[in-house]
């Protein structure tokens, strides 16, 4: 029942941060901003940084939850191994994801 609904907090979380960083890519894009000018705009920005970690812990919440049901319903994968898998998989992610947010803060 955990697994259920911290999948469903964080799909109601990245649905939230995708429609908010397709509405920012529009407008930029719309504007004319170069990459350069955009990395100005987020590099120190406190509130980026913040909305892009929140963004990541959810991925690294939403992405091995749906994996392991996959991976239960395709391949018949259960028991710890698999919790292994998951927990690597999602450290890797948040590992990626917080670099990438960092390059584009600091």
């Amino acid at each position: 029942m955990r697994l259920w609904a911290a999948q469903r907090i964080s799909a109601m979380v990245l649905g939230v941060c995708v429609f908010v960083h397709l509405i920012t890519i529009m407008v930029a894009m719309r504007g004319g901003l170069s990459a350069a000018e955009i990395l100005e705009r987020t590099q120190g920005n406190w509130a980026w940084f913040v909305f892009y970690v929140v963004f990541v812990a959810a991925v690294v919440v939403h992405a091995p939850i749906g994996l392991r049901t996959i991976i239960e319903e395709w391949l018949g994968w259960r028991g710890t191994w698999l919790d292994i898998l998951l927990v690597v998989l999602a450290a890797a992610l948040g590992l990626w994801g917080l670099r990438a947010v960092w390059a584009v803060f600091a």
